[in-house]
This record gives structure tokens, C-alpha cells and sequence, in this order.
């Protein structure tokens, strides 16, 4: 089973930190660095893959396979692949051609260790990695629920999802009159779109039916964006030692963000209204949805 994995699946600390560890060993045999001059762009993946972090999306498909009986093995390769793709994202994201971070999970970003191109390299190796763990046998032994796997991470990873939220995200650098709406359609592509796939995996290993999958989504959605209204917040109102990242930029950039339109009051009962929201859609699995009932809780409650 794969509740196995979870010590005290009661503690979400304890099971965000053993969830956690048994991704970064797959990962780290994952990322075996090899003999030869490319050997330095593996350190590099591994630079950025192995920092420390909550592992969210991971831990969101471990904990939605757990409501399906899928294996820990499918699980876990599910859970390294969406890692991988969320770590690419932010070694590009970190660039001085897009925010230009020095600091990333508490320490120095991907290109200022090593360099602007080898970061970039880097990202690109991990995307393409994830996918390759996907379509593995490890990951399903029905090559239909691989290629599901792997054409829904394409569309919520590309210019449909994560990628295009990117593109609106750099043009409301320069536009601080979008209104909600937009703000969040950018969020949603940007920071939901990942949080989407992980939630629903588990559904497709388990080849669970379409409405079950359904609610997964719904759920997915709802606290995706309070995520999202979260970390606005914490640059708002956090400090660098404890998001482990720069706070303040988006005031500095005059940025449209949820804070910015909302305020910060309004932005912290939008987010209340988004995790009562995403606990209805959670009513069908019963005791079972525990711990996503908890990450609810946690997306606001967090501090980096």
C-alpha cells in the first residue's frame, strides 16, 4: 500500500518530509552523474533538483494515488517527474532574462552557481527527463495510462498551461491595471496548471472514473490559486530568511497581483473562501482525502 510510506499519515509535517525523502532518492539514482565533459551539466540539475523544498507537487500525487490503491513504485515515478518539470521551471524562471534571482529555496540560484547557459541546459535536461520517466514501464505497465500521463503533463508544462501563464506573468510586469480576472487566468496557467496534473495523477494510474477525476480538478483549482494568493502574500509581507527567496519584488515592479488588487485583507479572505471551496470537493473520498483536506490548510498557513 502506499500509505506505507507515511510514518503518521495524521502529521502532515511528518508525511511532507518522508513523501519528500523517497522522491529525492529516486531522483538522486535518477540523476547519476556520468563520466564525460557532460557531466557538468548533470551536477547542475542535481544543483537545483536535490535543494531543499516542500516537494508539494510531488506530495500531491503521492497522497491522490493513495486514494486509488496505485503502487508506491507508479507513485513515485509520477512524483519525480512533475519535481523535475517544477524544478526546470524555476532554474528559467530565476534567469536574468526573466526575474533575475540571486536566491532560490534558500540559496544561490542554478545560473549564479554555475552559468547562464549551463543553467538553461539544465532546465531543458530535466524537462525532457521527466518525461522519459513517465513514459518508463516503471511508471504503469498500461502503456495507455503512460501516454495519458504524459500528453496531460505536455498540455499543463506547455504554451496551454505553465509556459503561457509565464508569457502573461512578463507582459503584467508592464500592465498594473489587469483586473481579478485576468490575475487569475495568469495564476492559473502559471501555478495551477502543475498543481492540476500532480492532484489528478493519482486518478489516472488508478484509471479512476471521469467525475472522480473531476473533483480532483475542482480541487486542484481552488487551491491552486489560494497557492498562488499565498505566495503574493509572503512577498507582501515575508522576509528573505523565510521564504529562502527575494521578497518585495512585485511592489518594486509594480506588478498586478492578487495583494495588489485585493489588498491584503481581502486577499486573506479569498484565500479562506478558495480552501473551504476545495474541501466540498473532497467530500466524496471520505477519511481517506485526509491529507489533502490538509494541504488545503497548509498552501495559506505556510510561511516560504
Amino acid at each position: 500500500m502506499i500509505s506505507s510510506i507515511w510514518s503518521n499519515p495524521s502529521h502532515l509535517p511528518t508525511a511532507l518530509a518522508e513523501s519528500a525523502s523517497a522522491v529525492d532518492q529516486l531522483i538522486d539514482r535518477l540523476l547519476a552523474v556520468p563520466d564525460g565533459p557532460e557531466a557538468r551539466v548533470y551536477e547542475a540539475m542535481r544543483y537545483s533538483a536535490q535543494a531543499p523544498g516542500k516537494r508539494l507537487r510531488p506530495f500531491l500525487v503521492l497522497a491522490s494515488a493513495s486514494l486509488f490503491g496505485v503502487s508506491l513504485t507508479s507513485a513515485l515515478q509520477v512524483a519525480a517527474a512533475i519535481e523535475m518539470v517544477h524544478t526546470y521551471s524555476l532554474i528559467h524562471d530565476d534567469l536574468p532574462a526573466m526575474d533575475d534571482s540571486d536566491l532560490r529555496r534558500g540559496r544561490p540560484t542554478c545560473h549564479k552557481v554555475y552559468d547562464d547557459a549551463t543553467a538553461i541546459l539544465a532546465g531543458d535536461g530535466l524537462l525532457t527527463m521527466a518525461f522519459e520517466v513517465l513514459a518508463d514501464a516503471d511508471t504503469h505497465g498500461d502503456p495507455a495510462v503512460r501516454c495519458e500521463l504524459v500528453s496531460y503533463l505536455a498540455k499543463c508544462a506547455g504554451s496551454a498551461g505553465m509556459v503561457g501563464g509565464q508569457m502573461i506573468d512578463l507582459q503584467a510586469e508592464h500592465d498594473a491595471t489587469l483586473d481579478i480576472g485576468a490575475i487569475t487566468r495568469l495564476q492559473r496557467l502559471k501555478t495551477g496548471a502543475l498543481i492540476a496534473f500532480s492532484s489528478e495523477a493519482g486518478a489516472i494510474l488508478g484509471k479512476a472514473a471521469p467525475e472522480t477525476r473531476k473533483l480532483l480538478h475542482a480541487y486542484a483549482h481552488d487551491i491552486g490559486l489560494a497557492f498562488q494568493i499565498a505566495d503574493d502574500l509572503l512577498d507582501a509581507e515575508g522576509t528573505e530568511a523565510e521564504t529562502g527567496k527575494s521578497v518585495a519584488r512585485d511592489a518594486e515592479a509594480g506588478k498586478a497581483t492578487f495583494v495588489s488588487i485585493l489588498g491584503l485583507a481581502g486577499a486573506k479572505t479569498q484565500a479562506r473562501a478558495l480552501v473551504d471551496q476545495a474541501l466540498g470537493h473532497l467530500d466524496t473520498f471520505g477519511d481517506k482525502a485526509d491529507l489533502l483536506r490538509q494541504v488545503a490548510h497548509f498552501v495559506i498557513a505556510r510561511r516560504s
